[in-house]
């Protein structure tokens, strides 16, 4: 028998969410390595169009970055996947916020993984978070592409549940399938990714190290994340914050200021795997205080 052909339908590398990035290679290496023979996983996602950002090299953040990002979302890659209907065997959509492909897609050989529902709170909750028609119409349009898969998966069993409480879609379509734990996350040490690491965070000598991984938008709570770290740092002002993820926004930047942390805090932009990985290994705690947050990589399952 042939092998299974699976298109991993990822998300465009421009929007730079590594979590869903990790998500999509970390399933291409180990479809290969454990079911190569069996199933042959391709990476379809299309060229990035930028018409408003064309002078821009990287993700902006703005007016001009939002616009490619609809119009790449919602024209581009759909386009893209109905060019492909009907090539694949299978097609795996890896974040559940471009379950819009589902619609140029066929439906029935489509899984699509829902890592949680802040996607679609602007129409599951519309009271507590306020959007204009235009955007309500966009992201009914995903949930519909999303009830429409064949299989959904969860990364946990209380994302299942919620989408169950909600009935969006019935329970012999849903299966969870916790995320694993790459090899590289190992308390093993890795002495050129330690030392990396350790030049990048560029803490006192017996500091103790805390960690957080993730964005500044403000589901993350950076500033909870900084009020906390200021009471922490009051009763031991040994402690470090380490942030991967980019810098902070200007407000979250005066915080700092506000609260006289600029001295004990790290700021770490996105990182390769092993030194991330190192980093990892040398926080004596790792935080989350995000208000919703679907899963954690990589260390929460």
């Amino acid at each position: 028998m042939s092998a299974v052909r699976v298109a991993i339908c990822g998300d465009f590398l421009e929007e730079q969410w590594p979590s869903m990035d990790r998500v999509a290679d970390m399933l291409i290496s180990q479809l290969r390595r454990d079911h190569g023979g069996a199933i042959e996983p391709t990476a379809v996602r299309p060229p990035f169009v930028r018409r408003a950002t064309r002078a821009e090299k990287v993700h902006s953040g703005g007016v001009a970055f939002a616009f490619d990002r609809f119009a790449n979302r919602l024209w581009d890659y759909p386009r893209h996947a109905r060019a492909l209907a009907s090539v694949y065997d299978v097609y795996h959509v890896i974040d559940h916020s471009y379950a819009q492909l589902v619609h140029r897609l066929p439906a029935g050989r489509t899984v699509v993984t829902c890592h949680d529902l802040d996607t679609f709170r602007s129409v599951l909750y519309p009271d507590r978070d306020l959007r204009s028609a235009p955007f309500r119409m966009m992201t009914r349009h995903i949930l519909a592409g999303l009830q429409r898969a064949a299989r959904i998966t969860c990364d946990t069993a209380a994302v299942r549940d919620e989408i169950l409480s909600m009935r969006l879609v019935p329970a012999d379509r849903l299966i969870v399938v916790p995320m694993g734990v790459s090899d590289t996350y190992s308390a093993d040490g890795d002495p050129d990714a330690d030392r990396a690491a350790a030049r990048m965070t560029a803490s006192a000598p017996g500091a103790i190290e805390v960690l957080h991984v993730g964005s500044t938008i403000p589901r993350k709570r950076i500033d909870v994340l900084l009020d906390m770290f200021a009471a922490a740092r009051q009763r031991e002002p040994r402690l470090h914050l380490v942030r991967v993820g980019g810098p902070f926004t200007p407000e979250q930047r005066q915080r700092v200021r506000d609260l006289g942390l600029e001295d004990s805090i790290s700021e770490l932009p996105r990182l390769d795997e092993r030194t991330l990985a190192a980093v990892y290994r040398r926080a004596a705690v790792v935080v989350q205080p995000s208000a919703r947050e679907g899963f954690g990589l990589p260390i929460l399952k």
